[in-house]
């Protein structure tokens, strides 16, 4: 045990160790504790091969319910040592760790929901905190930012492609009809949505010369519009990388705004910050 828990109760020390990485024992815990969730998903992933199922089935259900066991454990661990457990259950972690045990008990009643034990890939979040990689993540917002700028652009968007897909399924309906494989309007608005987002399965496919030039014209129109969202997006996260600027005035130019990790002017090239140490002039 380290030097830094002597004295400290038991319950304290165990909030420290699950719950922070700022100790070598909190550190090897997150670490085993990752190992183990990549260890159950691999065992999830495999029983859901039937050859493998059909030789280790026994064995991945037993080992299935022994990662279930360590998760409840695990689980009923941080309510107990946290200082506000209500707090930890309604958090967006307490949430992940009760899904990665609950499917288990649910597969009693519905085998099939076994399976969504691959939900523990959520928990892998927690490397971030193992690997200190938590300050990259505040590059996330710029993300954040930019979707949310571009949210009503994005919707009238993607109104007007159902608008266009719909208008086409109708006339592809109306031009082959059922006896083409085009048996109903949802059915041709499938293969219109198919054919504009170049995705092409072949399913469905027309055969007289004015379906065919309607197809033509769907690929046209999905080649024309396919990069509308992205571009719209692009130009709202350039648009919030160049507002996370802060007020650092050049010595030197005097430009009053520079990126908020500038060392140095971006119009001159002169440095923003003069060390203390640095002489001035009298």
């Amino acid at each position: 045990m380290d030097d830094s828990f002597k004295g400290m109760p038991w319950r304290e020390r165990l909030y420290i160790i699950i719950f922070f990485t700022n100790t070598p024992a909190g550190k090897r815990f997150d670490t085993l504790l990752l190992l183990v969730i990549m260890a159950s998903l691999l065992v999830v992933m495999l029983d859901s091969v039937a050859a493998v199922n059909l030789r280790y089935g026994e064995l991945f259900t037993a080992l299935e319910w022994g990662f279930t066991t360590l998760f409840a454990l695990e689980y009923a661990l941080r309510i107990y040592c946290h200082p506000e457990p209500r707090k930890y259950i309604f958090s967006f972690y307490g949430a992940v760790d009760l899904l990665s045990v609950l499917p288990a008990f649910a597969a009693l009643l519905l085998p099939e929901a076994q399976f969504l034990l691959v939900i523990r890939v959520v928990r892998m979040l927690r490397i971030f905190r193992v690997l200190k990689l938590t300050p990259y993540l505040s590059q996330a917002n710029f993300l954040l930012v930019a979707l949310r700028g571009s949210k009503q652009k994005i919707v009238v968007f993607l109104f007007t492609v159902t608008t266009l897909v719909i208008i086409y399924g109708a006339l592809m309906y109306v031009i082959e009809g059922p006896e083409n494989g085009f048996t109903s309007i949802p059915m041709s608005i499938y293969w219109a949505v198919v054919t504009l987002t170049t995705v092409g399965f072949g399913d469905m496919v027309p055969h007289t010369v004015l379906g065919k030039a309607l197809a033509t014209m769907i690929m046209i129109t999905g080649y024309s519009i396919i990069a509308v969202p992205t571009g719209i997006f692009t130009a709202e996260l350039a648009n919030a990388m160049r507002q996370e600027t802060l007020e650092h005035p050049c010595p030197s130019c005097g430009k009053d705004h520079h990126e908020s990790n500038a060392a140095f002017c971006s119009r001159c090239g002169s440095q923003l910050f003069r060390s203390e140490r640095e002489p001035t002039a009298d």
